[in-house]
């Protein structure tokens, strides 16, 4: 049998396999989805990015708080986060069209438990 050398390497087969894995990529990050709460974040144009361990607080347009994603009354976010950690950080999700007052009513509870962690999640335009 003689020895031969490659003269040219076929690469059709290659990019087909690309193709179909950049089209399996793109079709999965489709479903991804950011959150299970519906709210409408506000908009910012600055941004300080931090990765935070805690808990998340959400107040929905029509003003009903979400902790955890569960409906819970005003009373009862202030009894359950009594327990938690002060040094906890706290994400606070309102919808930009909910009443300031609900906003409020939740920020002041967490400062007068002693909470300093606290940020306001918004959407960079």
């Amino acid at each position: 049998m003689e020895d031969r050398e490659f003269k040219d390497i076929n690469v059709i087969p290659l990019v087909d396999i690309m193709l179909v894995l950049l089209t399996i990529v793109l079709i999965t990050a489709t479903f991804v989805v950011q959150g299970s709460i519906p709210v409408n974040l506000p908009t910012a144009k600055s941004q300080e990015v931090r990765e935070l361990k805690g808990f998340e607080i959400a107040i929905t347009k029509s003003g009903e708080i979400l902790f955890e994603g569960k409906r819970v009354s005003l009373e009862d976010l202030e009894r359950i986060i009594s327990t938690a950690n002060r040094d906890a950080n706290i994400k606070v999700l309102a919808d930009k069209d909910a009443s300031v007052q609900s906003l409020v009513s939740v920020l002041d509870s967490l400062k007068r438990l002693g909470f300093t962690k606290v940020s306001i999640r918004t959407e960079i335009r």
